[in-house]
Formats: structure tokens, sequence, C-alpha cells
């Protein structure tokens, strides 16, 4: 049996991994509009599933790491503001699109649910 890790370890642990994670999930989600938009949508959603493979090599261990310390509602918003973190500078640097005052409103409505499920 492994010893316990701790805590601020394994949610260390489980923010870097799901951060990896969500770089390959973008790209899996959203490179393809620039990549892949002069090429059949099936081309492009078997590229996406290839990415993912990388997405799910790293979610589901940083779930089972995190899940040591954290429930599954913490996992949950964490991911969903590293998910947040990650889209920005995809969009504006990758994807070259504006950037927008409504990121810094949705960037601080995450940080409000971060702070709710941390508490």
């Amino acid at each position: 049996m492994m010893p316990q890790l701790p805590s601020l370890t394994i949610f260390l642990q489980t923010a870097l991994l799901l951060s990896a994670s969500n770089v390959f999930m973008t790209f899996a989600w959203y490179a393809h509009l620039k990549n892949l938009s002069d090429r059949p949508w099936w081309i492009a959603a078997l590229a996406s599933w290839g990415i993912a493979l990388f997405e799910y090599l790293l979610q589901v261990p940083a779930n089972r790491i995190g899940h040591q310390a954290l429930d599954l509602g913490q996992l949950k918003i964490l991911q969903e503001a590293i998910t947040l973190l990650v889209f920005v500078p995809f969009a504006v640097f990758y994807m070259q699109q504006p950037v927008k005052l409504d990121y810094l409103w949705a960037g601080l409505c995450i940080l409000g649910a971060v702070y709710f499920a941390f508490r």
C-alpha cells in the first residue's frame, strides 16, 4: 500500500495533471476549427479523438489522485478553473481571437465558484 501523500502534494499533482490534460482537451475540441476547416468533419473528429486519448491518459489519473483529498465537486470546479486558464491563452494566441472583457468577468465568476467549493 502506498503511503498517504500530504494534501498539498495531492492538490499540486492534480492541478498539474489537469492542466496538461486541459491543453490536450482544448486542442482536441477547437484546433480543428483552424487546422482542419477544409477537411470533412469526420477527419476532424478522428484527429480530435486521437488528441483526446492523451487528455484522458492525464485526466483519469489526475482525478484519481485528486479524489484522495478533494471531493467530486471540488475536482469539477478545479477542472473548470483550469479550463478557463488554458482556454483564454489558447483563444488569444493560437486561434488569434481578440481579448474580451467578458473573459475577465467569466474568470471572476469561476474564481467565485472556486472560493465556494473550497471554503
